[in-house]
């Protein structure tokens, strides 16, 4: 049993592992809202990883990100769990998992649902720079 346990474990990166990569991973409200608030005041695109623990589309792009997160350095990589914090995913009206916001100064420029990794990469080229 703790095999199977294990097994699932093995294809999620730990919060520890996302932070080292660039991603910041928030698990309470108060402090996404300090995060978000201050990030408003900036130029730089934000990226907001909406996901779950138990969506296999998910773990699929995490490594994905991960990578996304290392190469575009000045890009803010956030990552919420909906089941961590429902309300900031009401906020955002994510209705599927997962669902990948991009925001300049507090403002959704785009959207992507679903595990579309190039969909992605090339929203966030379009929209660093700007």
């Amino acid at each position: 049993m703790g095999s199977f346990f294990s097994s699932i474990a093995e294809g999620e990166a730990s919060a520890s592992e996302l932070e080292a990569s660039g991603i910041k991973v928030f698990h309470s409200s108060e402090r996404w809202l300090l995060h978000f608030n201050e990030f408003k005041q900036s130029n730089q695109l934000m990226v907001i990883d909406f996901a779950a623990s138990w969506c296999g589309p998910c773990r699929f792009m995490e490594p994905v990100v991960k990578t996304m997160a290392s190469t575009y350095t000045d890009v803010g990589f956030v990552k919420i769990d909906v089941d961590e914090l429902p309300d900031v995913a009401q906020e955002f009206k994510v209705q599927a998992m997962p669902t990948f916001l991009l925001l300049k100064k507090g403002k959704e420029v785009e959207r992507v649902v679903g595990a579309k990794k190039d969909e992605l990469e090339k929203k966030i080229q379009k929209h660093r720079a700007v």
